[in-house]
């Protein structure tokens, strides 16, 4: 046999030997998740509420047997319609969610989604051994979705929380929960991307992943490959009410800190700087002096708020805060809402051309603990926070009553409408507003279900907005 011919022959051994082995290494490279399920799976719950509800007509939509929201923030495994006659009572209905949460405390805390348990008259969670058992509401945060219970137990197991800063986009992750009520079911998959800024959720930096979720999942658990918990999955982007490739997870150290808040302080509380914002167009940017869109446009200031007194000015754009790049205006807001009320902030402006720094500091929003006062139907209920006006203001602006908006939650229903920090409230549902405690008092007795009305001066004019009170 010639060199060549054995050259050959050991070149086609070779190929053969590399073509069986391949799905081998494929086989090695895909994880194994049956390890984290095992000593995971006993710290998760399915969590299951009822509540008492006028009666109204069917859901305009349906998705295995749950009534599915029109709206882009699809929150999922809530409300499922009892049956024609399933009610209490003459003219009320029951109606149940199902979600998914986990035990991070050994004394009984429990995480979950604020969605899943909203306006709840009866929260059970059921164990993985089986025991159900009924769970108190500690607390919990419409801005950040997260709700925390306790139930009346021991010793529970609980999970190892990880560090949503290390993810990486491209990573293995796992989730487990209860979709469609099937509890304890495991998907999997990669991070798609991380930072991921949803319409109507600026406080969160959300993880995308392509992990499978479903009606049901809400609040359960997403792990790393080291079983850690990572995030919390909270939403999916759908437009057939059913997974569609996309689902997104609050990270864990998110929702910890506001656990800790909820646990320690009954409400969270978030720095406030008092300004409106506006993103930062590729024209705006060049008109500014800036080589690319970036930051965040100041558009005005709240009258006596912690920019206007610290310094910022309308025109100003913040690129930095805390050294950390501001690289789109929905990123402010959540810079600035995980600093501690009373700590200072350096911020990094762009201002007539030039760059230069600022530091102040942050103020508390003005509602924060509103929605654990007892009464969510004060003015926080509509995303907003309101000053009196001085005798000065009403002098000049011609008035003899209304409130000043002194900040407005860019995820609440006033935003929505166009109401913005600095406009004037005169009139709500047509009743005039003389305090920010009538105003509190009329925004008490307003219906869920319906527009109404709301009379606004801005920059010397005087005109009307239809205020949204459709249910969620």
């Amino acid at each position: 046999m010639t060199v060549k011919t054995r050259t050959l022959s050991w070149l086609v051994l070779l190929g053969l030997f590399l073509v069986a082995s391949q799905p081998a290494l494929a086989q090695q490279r895909l994880p194994d998740f049956t390890q984290l399920v095992e000593e995971a799976a006993p710290s998760v719950v399915n969590i299951s509420t009822s509540r008492t509800v006028e009666r109204q007509a069917p859901p305009t939509g349906q998705f295995g047997g749950q009534e599915i929201p029109e709206n882009f923030r699809h929150f999922f495994g809530d409300r499922i319609p009892m049956p024609p006659g399933g009610g209490r009572g003459q003219g009320n209905q029951e109606r149940r969610s199902l979600g998914s949460g986990f035990i991070f405390d050994e004394d009984g805390y429990i995480m979950t989604n604020a969605h899943v348990v909203k306006e709840a008259d009866e929260i059970l969670v059921r164990l993985n051994d089986r025991r159900e058992l009924e769970a108190e509401l500690v607390g919990t945060d419409d801005k950040t979705d997260v709700a925390v219970l306790k139930v009346d137990a021991d010793d529970l197991p609980t999970l190892d929380m990880g560090k949503a800063g290390d993810l990486e986009v491209g990573q293995w992750v796992a989730a487990i929960g209860s979709p469609f009520g099937f509890d304890h079911s495991v998907t999997a998959g990669i991070i798609s991307a991380i930072n991921r800024t949803l319409p109507q959720d600026v406080y969160v930096p959300f993880i995308q992943t392509d992990v499978a979720i479903n009606p049901g999942n809400s609040g359960g658990p997403l792990f790393n490959l080291e079983g850690e918990v990572i995030g919390v999955n909270a939403q999916i982007l759908t437009r057939s009410g059913g997974y569609m490739g996309l689902s997104f997870a609050i990270p864990i150290d998110v929702a910890m800190d506001v656990a800790d808040q909820l646990r320690n302080e009954g409400y969270v509380s978030r720095g406030w700087l008092g300004v409106r914002i506006q993103p930062v167009s590729r024209d705006l940017a060049s008109s500014f002096g800036l080589d690319q869109a970036e930051g965040a446009l100041i558009a005005d200031l709240a009258p006596d708020g912690p920019a206007a007194e610290g310094g910022l000015q309308a025109g100003d754009i913040i690129l930095k805060a805390n050294g950390q790049e501001v690289d789109h205006s929905t990123t402010l807001p959540r810079l600035i809402g995980g600093v501690a009320p009373g700590e200072e902030v350096e911020l990094l402006v762009l201002r007539e051309g030039e760059r230069q720094s600022i530091t102040l500091a942050v103020g508390e929003w003005p509602d924060a603990g509103a929605d654990q006062a007892g009464n969510e139907s004060e003015p926080a209920r509509l995303g907003i926070a309101a000053q009196p006006l001085s005798d000065a203001e009403r002098q000049q602006l011609g008035l003899d009553h209304g409130v000043r908006i002194a900040d407005v939650d860019p995820a609440g229903r006033a935003a929505a409408a166009g109401i913005r920090p600095g406009d004037v409230l005169v009139s709500i549902g047509q009743q005039q507003v003389g305090s920010p405690e009538q105003l509190a008092d009329i925004v008490a007795d307003l219906a869920e279900g319906q527009a109404i009305p709301v009379r606004l001066y801005r920059d010397g004019n005087s005109y009307f907005v239809a205020l949204s009170l459709g249910g969620d």
